[in-house]
């Protein structure tokens, strides 16, 4: 057992060289520090470089880190102008690794751990949140239907059924009163938005930890992390987005409070803007509820993570205090609607 995973190692060696032919020289697993989302660890042959994803151990909601999800959107998403890593193999059953799991290529790129871009120059900083922005319009741009994505989420309605679904995933957790959260969940469950038929693929959890920059350039290379996509409504993705610029470095490495000209950083404002004039279709614009709606939904994540640290089941070693993130964040949607 290696001790960077909670499987037999050797066993994946052979499975993945009876699955992929010409795999040469030992296997390497080094998993990948940070995240709080399904396991993912760095697979590397002489030959080839790959990355592993899999459900955490232990119990989990029904719901949450559905792998099999996440190697859908990506197989669907590989032809179109969306950069997502190749996906090699999907396997179903927990005799490998103990739960579902998939492998894809491993794409070359920057990972940046806040929104601040630390070590990129100020003018790369520009055009790597312009790439971000642009990014995001195709993707919401791309023809789900077409792309062999029906019945990956259900059209119309969503934010009526994601307010229902994050305030039971927060009650099925729930282990302490957050006063600022109830007074949030309240709020979003009062004031859901007339329905407007717009439909799109839906990240999840777009955000600049969740993409890959090029090694040696401000252009996005591959979006990750896909276990929250569905089908749903654009404004959720581009509200989420719109999060490091409300929240503080301390609060999940958002940028409020820093000289984000200094930096190179454009505005929230300029972000949004460019978004817009990058979609091919027109778009609606966002509203207080889907900024406090992504906040709801960050907190009621955050407060899971709190929720596994005390059943022992969290991804990181460091959910217990990330966990209290759902108060800073409930806060910060109360912020959004003048609470």
């Amino acid at each position: 057992m290696s001790e960077a995973a909670e499987f037999d190692t050797a066993g994946l060696d052979v499975f993945l060289r009876a699955a992929i032919p010409g795999l040469q020289g030992p296997m390497t697993l080094a998993r990948i520090s940070g995240g709080q989302s399904n396991p993912t660890f760095f697979v590397t042959y002489a030959n080839r470089r790959l990355v592993l994803r899999k459900k955490p151990a232990g119990e989990v909601l029904p719901s949450a880190h559905a792998v099999d999800r996440e190697a859908r959107v990506l197989q669907a998403l590989a032809p179109s102008a969306v950069p997502v890593p190749p996906v090699v193999l999907f396997h179903a059953e927990p005799d490998v690794v103990g739960t579902p799991f998939y492998v894809m290529e491993r794409v070359e790129g920057r990972v940046f751990a806040s929104a601040d871009l630390p070590g990129a120059s100020q003018a790369e900083r520009r055009a790597m949140y312009l790439s971000f922005a642009e990014t995001l319009a195709k993707l919401h741009d791309v023809d789900w239907a077409a792309a062999g994505l029906t019945g990956f989420g259900r059209p119309g309605s969503y934010f009526e059924r994601q307010v229902g679904r994050w305030t039971k995933q927060w009650e099925a957790q729930r282990f302490r009163d957050i006063p600022e959260l109830t007074r949030l969940a309240q709020w979003v469950g009062g004031h859901i938005p007339p329905e407007d038929g717009e439909t799109a693929i839906v990240h999840g959890d777009y955000r600049p930890g969740n993409v890959l920059f090029a090694p040696d350039g401000p252009q996005v290379v591959a979006v990750l992390d896909w276990e929250l996509s569905t089908i749903g409504h654009p404004l959720a993705d581009l509200a989420f987005s719109v999060i490091p610029w409300r929240s503080t470095p301390e609060e999940y490495g958002g940028m409020r409070g820093m000289d984000l000209p200094g930096l190179g950083i454009p505005s929230e404002d300029e972000y949004v803007a460019h978004y817009y004039a990058s979609r091919r279709t027109p778009a609606p614009r966002l509203q207080p509820f889907h900024l406090a709606f992504a906040m709801f939904r960050f907190a009621v994540i955050f407060e899971g993570i709190a929720a596994r640290a005390r059943a022992g089941t969290a991804a990181a070693a460091d959910a217990a205090q990330v966990g209290e993130l759902s108060v800073a964040f409930a806060r910060r949607g109360l912020e959004c609607i003048g609470g």
